[in-house]
């Protein structure tokens, strides 16, 4: 069966590819092996709607198994912002560092107590058919106040971790990956992968 993952990220992209490795007995694509293909804007209210647009964009134009991933970081001092809109927190077309800077300014001086956050991976499967399954992952953990760790992308550097007692960019990728919120996901969309491939999807 071939899996062509839905996504632009090249971060998220590997992560969900050394997740499945070894795992299941399929041929992994990505929109790189699509060329002509682009994903349109995200219009979806949750992260549900935005994996599944992606997943059934992509499903549709290839004929294959598509799985989209739209994931978020939601701080509690900040209502749960920047949620849907993580990738364009400080705007349109910025850096992972113009997030960071503009989260770390949003909470100088708050206390450890007022820092919590959580981080949110939702994937949604769909095949060519239309048949949708969506799962989900979340990642309890702080905001630091200051950046840590040289691996990892997007808010790693500020995600502390307490049961590691460290950031997510602290951590090698293999870690990362047994204990983040996309490594619970795929690992929670696995089965439904399996269930594919006897199908002959």
């Amino acid at each position: 069966m071939i899996l062509v993952l839905a996504t632009q990220n090249q971060g998220k992209a590997k992560e969900i590819a050394a997740i499945l490795e070894g795992e299941i007995d399929i041929t992994l694509k990505t929109l790189a092996d699509f060329p002509e293909l682009t994903l349109p804007p995200e219009t979806g209210t949750s992260y549900r709607d935005n994996a599944i647009e992606k997943a059934l964009f992509v499903a549709m134009e290839t004929g294959h198994v598509a799985l989209g991933d739209d994931s978020g970081l939601e701080v509690e001092a900040l209502q749960g912002a920047p949620g849907l809109y993580s990738a364009r927190f400080a705007g349109e077309h910025v850096s992972y560092q113009d997030n960071r800077d503009k989260l770390i300014g949003l909470l100088k001086g708050l206390p450890a107590q007022k820092r919590g956050a959580r981080f949110i991976s939702t994937l949604a499967i769909v095949t060519a058919k239309g048949q949708v399954d969506v799962v989900t992952g979340t990642c309890e953990g702080q905001i630091t106040e200051v950046e840590s760790g040289g691996a990892g992308f997007g808010y790693d550097p500020v995600f502390y971790y307490p049961p590691l007692n460290c950031t997510f960019s602290d951590l090698s990728h293999e870690e990362k990956n047994q204990h983040s919120q996309r490594g619970r996901a795929v690992h929670a969309a696995i089965p439904i992968l399996r269930g594919l491939i006897l199908q002959n999807v």
